[in-house]
């Protein structure tokens, strides 16, 4: 389905990352596998798609940073000519409360969330409008829709990011250009499995369909969105969250 496709995923070394990684390699996709921390994660999803056919590679790149972005677009293009698929998945959270929380976790949430986003899109605008052409998928949450206590900065980042795909969205659909957001709820993942019996049964309560999504649900999602299914589809913010937000 994305035989011949060059996808690139940021902050793919795991948890959904990885699976959109896995999901789009699967489906014929050469996927670059972005991550900024552990490159032995990034390694390990690259070896688990090449064993299975396909192909990939692990470049490390901050994309909170706007002038290694650059380059690390600019290396990819360089190498591969084209991007056809842009998944921002990076994303970092410093949960506190307002009152407790510091200028250090309010700015490292933002321009990892929103900026490091707007950094990958910019970076890569003049490539797609150049190809007529493209996919690209935010990441964003329902906390971005709901808002969420505790996550005042991770909030802000992430309704950010659904402004800025509905803005990109206007301004690229004339070039034959998809932008779309999907907004994941509870998600069982690492970050999810620290929580304790108590927190894990209010969430679900909180839930219609009474149970956490896996990072599959969320993949299959983006796989969608990649592909040429949804060429009829922009500016979008697609909830995947048992109802959360309805």
């Amino acid at each position: 389905m994305l035989k011949e496709k060059i996808a690139l995923v940021t902050g793919a070394g795991r948890g959904i990352g990885r699976e959109i990684a896995l999901t789009l390699a699967k489906n014929g996709a050469t996927v670059i596998v972005n991550y900024n921390g552990s490159k032995a994660s990034a390694d390990e999803v690259v070896d688990e798609i090449t064993k299975n056919g396909g192909s990939a590679e692990a470049i490390q790149c901050n994309v909170a940073d706007f002038a290694e972005s650059e380059e690390f677009v600019k290396a990819v293009l360089e190498k591969y000519k084209r991007v056809d698929i842009l998944v921002n998945n990076a994303g970092i959270t410093r949960d506190n409360l307002i009152m407790r929380m510091s200028e250090e976790d309010y700015d490292a949430v933002l321009d990892t969330n929103l900026k490091g986003t707007f950094n990958m899109m910019r970076h890569l605008s003049r490539s797609f409008i150049k190809q007529r052409s493209g996919k690209i998928i935010n990441i964003t949450s329902v906390s971005g829709v709901l808002g969420n206590a505790g996550q005042a900065n991770y909030s802000a980042s992430k309704a950010g990011v659904i402004g800025l795909t509905k803005s990109v969205a206007r301004e690229l659909a004339s070039r034959g250009i998809n932008v779309n957001a999907v907004a994941p709820g509870f998600i069982d993942t690492d970050m999810t499995k620290n929580m304790t019996d108590d927190a894990k049964k209010m969430v679900s309560e909180m839930i219609p369909m009474g149970k956490m999504g896996s990072a599959k649900d969320i993949a299959d999602m983006v796989m969608f969105l990649a592909s040429d299914s949804s060429n009829y589809i922009t500016g979008q913010v697609i909830c995947v969250d048992g109802g959360m937000a309805i």
